[in-house]
């Protein structure tokens, strides 16, 4: 999502997602040694047809959201490590908090060729700007160079529009084409199924009890940023949470998934509500001060009327998460929409 990464996990209310959700192991994943499938496996990726020769045994993900979606399949086996930053919060209090415990923590930063190649990875998983960046020379071409395959999150794939937008597809699409992916390369296509069948239900039950026409409140997503806003547009996660929970993404029409915007174009939107992205140095608290106190925003409808919710960075970037933030912020806001 960001140049930076952050990793502020979700505590409390990520006990909200279900078992399947939450490391319950349903169909085991074939073990580490033994081969899944007889021949090579071909997924697409970011648009582009990639064939995986094996099973991965050693893989190494970057940031948060990703490594849950192995652990979500149940994939902790197949891991080496992973890389993140250290303000992902109390890991006994989040669902995967087993799986934290057996993986290695490779890295307090953004993976580097020189630790997944101390991990004898087999497969690096992350995205653009969730670990790959042309500026650092880590990208999965590098990678292929020293023998090691990649996989990108579709979340964070390159559209074209220029180096740097990203988004191909909505973003739960974007999930469930993970989640598919990597299914079929773990041989673990059921639990996989099962787990996106499982949030599109979970999705739907809040989609029919959502604010309708009119009355959806319009919301911002603020990730950070005082000079200038970084927000979601909507090939980012928040589009697609905010519009199953209820609401209309101000930013919709920004083609690009996180992006910086003007501070000129929220007050514009005027947003009833303003959804803020809990991770890194500065509290969700000390945001909410900001945007209670900075003066352009005074008479946007969301600061008048003190409609500020806060959900975690793994909540608002692909992952698992993903279903139980959309029922959070639906119920937030059908509050808000009984109070118009």
């Amino acid at each position: 999502m960001r140049t930076l990464p952050a990793a502020a996990l979700c505590l409390a209310a990520a006990l909200t997602a279900t078992a399947t959700g939450c490391g319950a192991h349903v169909e085991k994943a074939p073990a580490a040694g033994a081969s899944a499938s007889a021949t090579a496996v071909t997924l697409t990726n970011c648009g582009t047809p990639v064939t995986y020769d094996k099973v991965p045994e050693r893989v190494v993900t970057n940031d948060v959201g990703i490594t849950e979606l192995m652990f979500a399949l149940g994939l902790e086996d197949r891991m080496a490590g992973y890389a993140m930053p250290d303000d992902k919060g109390d890991l006994d209090a989040v669902p995967y908090k087993d799986a934290y415990r057996k993986v290695k923590w490779l890295s307090k930063d953004q993976l580097t060729k020189e630790n997944v190649l101390d991990a004898r990875a087999d497969l690096v998983f992350a995205g653009w700007n969730y670990g790959f960046r042309e500026d650092g020379g880590f990208t999965p071409d590098s990678l292929k160079k020293l023998g090691i395959p990649s996989y990108i999150l579709t979340e964070s794939c390159h559209n074209g529009r220029s180096k740097t937008s990203r988004g191909i597809m909505p973003p739960l699409d974007a999930l469930y084409a993970d989640l598919t992916n990597l299914g079929r390369l773990f041989g673990v296509e059921q639990r996989a199924a099962r787990l996106i069948a499982d949030y599109r239900k979970q999705i739907a039950d809040v989609r029919a009890q959502a604010p309708q026409g009119a009355e959806r409140p319009r919301v911002f997503l603020y990730d950070s940023g005082q000079d200038q806003p970084f927000t979601a547009g909507r090939y980012a996660a928040p589009e697609q949470i905010i519009t199953e929970a209820g609401g209309v993404n101000v930013m919709h029409d920004a083609a690009d998934s996180w992006t910086t915007v003007g501070w000129e174009s929220v007050v514009d939107r005027d947003p009833d509500v303003i959804v803020i992205c809990d991770y890194g140095d500065v509290s969700a608290e000390q945001k909410k001060k900001f945007l209670l106190s900075y003066a352009p925003l005074r008479d946007v409808s969301a600061v008048k009327n003190r409609r500020i919710f806060v959900l975690d960075y793994v909540d608002l970037v692909e992952s698992p998460r993903n279903p139980s933030a959309v029922a959070r912020l639906g119920a937030y806001l059908r509050t808000v929409a009984q109070k118009s």
